[in-house]
Order: C-alpha cells, then sequence, then structure tokens
C-alpha cells in the first residue's frame, strides 16, 4: 500500500474533499487532512484516515508529517498540497501582517511540509510532489493581491524543486484548476472583515460596486467556465501515475485561455483583460 499512499491537505470541502474520496475509492491509502477538529471527525466518519494538520502551526505540520510517515512505515509516497486561503482587497489596504498570514499558510507551511517528507521520499527512492496552484499563479488580476503573490512565489519554488530533483524519481507538478465550485467566498469573507478597512480606502468606490458584491454573492450559481472538484481528480491521477509526470496540469479552460493570451499579447492588453469587471 506504501506505492498508493497519499498525504492530502485542505480536505474539507472542494477540491481536496472530492479527491481523497475519488483515491480513497480507487484503492490508495489517503491521508486526507484538515484545519478543524470538527472536519477530521466527520470525514474519520465517511470512511477517510483524516488527522489536523494547519499550515500556520509548525508544530502542526511536522506532528502531521511524522504521522503520515508513521502510517506508511515511513515509505508516503505522495503529498498534495491543497490546502490555501485569500484575503481579497487592494495591496494598498493589506497590512503586512495580513500577508504574513496568507504566506504562512499558501507557501512557508507547505514548504515545511515539503520539507518533512521529502527525505523519507529520497531513502524510498520515489516520490511524488503535487502542489495545487491557480492561473493568478502566472497572471494577476486585481483586488487579488495577497493570493496572487502567493501563488506566484509558490510556483517559483516547485519550479526549481522540480529541477533540483531532477534525475531522481522524486517528480514535482503543479495542478492549476481556474474556476472550479468550492467555498473560496465564504471562507474569505471573515478574513477580508478582519483585515481590510474598506471604508477608509482610497478604494472604497470599487470595493461597494464589486469586491462586496462578489464576497456576498450566491457560490452555487453557475461561473462560466466552472467546472466541479471532480474535474481535477484526472489530472492528479496523471500526476500520481505516469512515468513522466507533466511539470503543469490545467483542468478548466481559463488557464489554458490566459496562457495563450500572456504568450501574445503585450502587458498592457493583458491588464486590460484582467481588469475588465
Amino acid at each position: 500500500m506504501s506505492d498508493k499512499s497519499i498525504l492530502i491537505t485542505g480536505c474539507s470541502s472542494g477540491i481536496g474533499y472530492q479527491v481523497a474520496h475519488d483515491l480513497h475509492r480507487d484503492g490508495w491509502q489517503v491521508m486526507a487532512t484538515c484545519r478543524a477538529q470538527a472536519d477530521v471527525d466527520r470525514l474519520t466518519k465517511e470512511g477517510l484516515t483524516s488527522f489536523r494538520l494547519d499550515y500556520s502551526d509548525p508544530s502542526s505540520v511536522s506532528e502531521g508529517a511524522a504521522r503520515a510517515l508513521d502510517n506508511t512505515g515511513g515509505r508516503l509516497f505522495a503529498l498534495f498540497n491543497n490546502g490555501a486561503f485569500a484575503i481579497p482587497g487592494a495591496v494598498e489596504d493589506l497590512p503586512g501582517d495580513a500577508l504574513r498570514e496568507v504566506f504562512e499558510v499558501n507557501v512557508f507551511g507547505q514548504f515545511d511540509l515539503i520539507r518533512a517528507v521529502l527525505p523519507a521520499m529520497r531513502r524510498s527512492g520515489r516520490g511524488r510532489i503535487i502542489n495545487n496552484s491557480s492561473f493568478l499563479g502566472f497572471v494577476a488580476m486585481p483586488f487579488r493581491g495577497s493570493y496572487v503573490g502567493s501563488k506566484f512565489a509558490l510556483e517559483g519554488l516547485t519550479h526549481t524543486l522540480r529541477q533540483e530533483l531532477r534525475g531522481t524519481d522524486i517528480h514535482v507538478s503543479l495542478i492549476q484548476p481556474g474556476p472550479v465550485s468550492s467555498r473560496i467566498r465564504e471562507n474569505s469573507a471573515p478574513h477580508f472583515k478582519r483585515w481590510i478597512d474598506w471604508k477608509a480606502s482610497a478604494q472604497r468606490s470599487v470595493y461597494e460596486a464589486h469586491v462586496l458584491p462578489w464576497l456576498e454573492a450566491d457560490e452555487t450559481a453557475p461561473v462560466r467556465f466552472q467546472r466541479p472538484p471532480s474535474a481535477v481528480t484526472p489530472k492528479l491521477r496523471h500526476a500520481l501515475t505516469a512515468r513522466k509526470p507533466r511539470a503543469r496540469y490545467f483542468v478548466t479552460p481559463v488557464p489554458w485561455i490566459v496562457d495563450t493570451l500572456r504568450r501574445v499579447l503585450p502587458a498592457r492588453q493583458m491588464d486590460y483583460i484582467l481588469s475588465r469587471r
């Protein structure tokens, strides 16, 4: 079973929840982690092996890695770094502590976890490290600065790690989903309320016209090009099982479209397209 063992983070809902159940049905030894104990208890009742892992808590990361390695006899095959969060807001309105909090979860905690399991993969002589990114890991959009910055950093470190592991049987991939149905608005709202003083912002009118309505919108309403979380599973399966997995996997049409446009259009035209509301 250690050849089909995987540690997945951020499994309380969305992509993490879906792929954990899908791989479990495929016969994988899945360790589906969550930040909140209530979600761990729920997943355990659903038949998954689940325990707490909170990227923002270094002791939780090290304990989660140790538990995954113990469960696999020190031969964990794969890690899927999926957990992340965002604080919507203009860059000029993001306090430094808010940015640090986003980077702690979306970047530092994820690479703490990678560093904790990588020595065991080296001893085993094989492994897969897959990081969940976004098309916002290679282009920017307004009022998403904290998320964009963290995903750019995640992608830079992921590409570098892949190059550094060249010649080994430890493969590193990125998944870039695009719009996938999730609870991102619901999960972003408390962070926005905590950190962003939009009423005092020079961009207050933009918050009122666009950001607040987005946060309050019905997440069940259809979005153009949106796919369900299950669309990620085939890409993840390929990254886990292919002899030569790809460096990056696009899931929905949006990453394909944006990647093509950025290669052919000047930056100012891309800014115009990506800034349209």
